[in-house]
């Protein structure tokens, strides 16, 4: 889950949708040479219409992994999920504090930071931000505070894994930045698709690469606290489904991201 520093301070329901795509229709290509402006200008109108349809469908896509997440039951009380991060703090030396919110003690708070506590007491976001060093989920779903404290450990775990966690911060200009590097790139007489042009899905899914990693990795770093402090006694499969589909949505979300810079190239030409 994203951290206050991260693209947006809660992008929806446990793990968002933080990619965009620009909500332009598509208003027309220049024609090549010897192809007829009409058969560009249809093509180029089904490959809008195309790229549309995914951004559409991811989103559906997202919310259907946020609902399976939100529904899914905690794999065991919440006396051993206090315990088993409070585990992961000692054992990890982390200086963080850890709280469960709702509707009660998030007066505890003030300022912009009750503000994006709000959706947690609700139940509908966890985040751990290394500015405040605060780790928080909601105590309806306090299984999520692992995850957190995954985020916690990576943190401190070096420049690299540090560098995975706070890439997201940038991932939002990647649309815009690949726009303007392909303004920058002079046209090629035949007017051939440059490497950006052929490439700005990809890129633009690479680009949110790392998150998808160390989401993934703050995962496994829960799930693996879990079964050390609790043990076989525990069934942690209700776990690993829930930060399954969690980790679905940031798959996706980088997806989406490789569909907002296609779409950004695309709706430029005119």
């Amino acid at each position: 889950m994203n951290s206050l520093s991260s693209v947006q301070p809660n992008f929806g329901n446990y793990y968002g949708r933080t990619w965009n795509h620009p909500d332009n229709g598509y208003i027309g290509m220049p024609s090549y040479e010897g192809v007829p402006q009409e058969q560009n200008t249809a093509k180029t109108l089904v490959t809008a219409g195309i790229l549309q349809g995914i951004a559409m469908f991811l989103q559906k896509a997202s919310q259907w992994c946020g609902n399976k997440l939100m529904r899914g039951k905690e794999f065991t009380s919440a006396e051993n999920i206090y315990k088993t991060a409070q585990n992961m703090v000692n054992k990890n030396n982390l200086n963080v504090t850890v709280d469960f919110i709702d509707n009660r003690n998030i007066n505890n708070y003030g300022g912009s930071i009750r503000e994006a506590l709000k959706p947690v007491a609700r139940g509908e976001n966890a985040f751990y931000t290394d500015e405040l060093k605060l780790a928080v989920a909601p105590k309806s779903k306090p299984s999520l505070i692992l995850h957190e404290l995954g985020h916690a450990i990576n943190a401190h775990k070096g420049k690299f894994l540090k560098f995975l966690q706070k890439s997201r911060g940038y991932v939002s200009a990647v649309p815009t930045v690949l726009l303007l590097l392909n303004g920058a790139i002079p046209k090629d007489k035949d007017n051939k698709k440059n490497f950006i042009e052929r490439n700005a899905g990809l890129i633009g899914f690479a680009s949110f690469l790392p998150t998808i990693v160390e989401e993934g990795l703050a995962s496994i770093r829960g799930v693996k606290a879990a079964k050390e402090t609790l043990g076989k006694a525990v069934n942690l499969a209700p776990l690993k489904r829930n930060y399954f589909f969690a980790w679905l949505t940031y798959l996706i979300a980088g997806i989406g991201l490789g569909v907002a810079a296609k779409q950004s190239l695309l709706s430029n030409k005119e």
